[in-house]
């Protein structure tokens, strides 16, 4: 209370309150008023602005981000389990005439497959046992490549190292959710885990945008969005805005995807559909991972939190 009280004491004659005229100078506006045409401060005002609006737009949808996210992340599972169930005898004709797999062994691998991506699935979903569901679904991917034979095409590499980026966020929202719970308990190894978690996860959830550009026809359009996609991606994997990035990649897939995956326009008799429902459901599953990346934030090992360090 004494330091609301004004005890207008009178100043000695040789004492002079500001001698050097501080308290009627303007208040410092800082950086960008000493540079206000820096190209450089222009966008970091700019990335501020467009953050605060996010920000304020997406308040109503932040408690229900983490849902969303694993959901779509599992979308490619239960499409697959899915067809998996719906193409049984094709299924089986393929694995026994083209992969070679014996009569009974063909039916367990598809029988195994199914149950864990659904168990696995419905465990993310309901965020119970999520590191072994995460554990069972990363199998499944790593099984499939080699079952399939798929191991050595390039673009279904990259579609899958990014579908386990997204598991690794799945993972890493496990640990995050369990950190809010018990606020005072993380060990130093727990944290340690999440941050590299993160860092993989990160790296991993942009090689999908790298797949898009090392494969389909060149023109203007395309040259335009990968640049800015490709940019977006390098922020993610740096951990620099990656909130703004990791949001403006999902926006940019989301078109993508609706536009060029339009499995529903094409005959359901079409050889074409089902790998554009397979190109589609996956790339809703990288959505979701970056889905929970925006949620989360990069991490201790970003750009983002170094600058808050210093």
């Amino acid at each position: 209370m004494s330091a609301r009280i004004n005890i207008a004491r009178p100043a000695s004659g040789g004492y002079t309150p500001d001698p050097h005229g501080f308290g009627n100078s303007r208040p410092s506006a800082g950086y960008r008023a000493a540079n206000p045409d820096d190209p450089i401060e222009k966008l970091r005002t700019f990335a501020r602005t467009v953050e605060d609006y996010v920000d304020i737009y997406s308040q109503p949808l932040k408690p229900h981000l983490p849902a969303i996210g694993r959901f779509l992340i599992v979308g490619t599972f239960l499409e697959d389990s899915w067809r998996i169930v719906t193409q049984w005898g094709d299924q089986l004709w393929y694995l026994q005439r083209h992969r070679h797999f014996p009569w009974g062994i063909s039916h367990f691998f598809l029988i195994i497959n199914v149950i864990t991506m659904l168990i696995g699935s419905g465990a993310v979903i309901s965020k119970k046992y999520s590191e072994y569901a995460v554990g069972g679904l990363l199998g499944v991917v790593i099984v499939q490549a080699f079952g399939y034979g798929l191991i050595f095409d390039l673009n279904f590499f990259l579609r899958n190292l990014s579908v386990i980026g997204g598991l690794l966020m799945v993972f890493t929202d496990s640990m995050y959710t369990r950190k809010k719970i018990f606020a005072g308990l993380p060990t130093l190894s727990e944290n340690d885990r999440k941050k590299y978690f993160l860092l993989a996860g990160r790296i991993l959830l942009i090689f999908l945008f790298i797949g898009f550009i090392l494969r389909g026809q060149w023109s203007i359009t395309r040259v335009f969005v990968s640049v800015i996609g490709l940019a977006a991606c390098i922020m993610v994997a740096v951990g620099f805005k990656a909130k703004w990035s990791a949001g403006f990649l999902v926006i940019m897939l989301s078109i993508f995807n609706v536009f060029i995956n339009n499995f529903w326009s094409i005959h359901s008799a079409h050889p074409q559909r089902d790998f554009l429902k397979y190109d589609f459901f996956q790339t809703l599953s990288i959505v979701g991972g970056l889905i929970l990346l925006v949620n989360m934030g990069p991490g201790g090992l970003s750009v983002d939190e170094k600058k808050k360090t210093y």
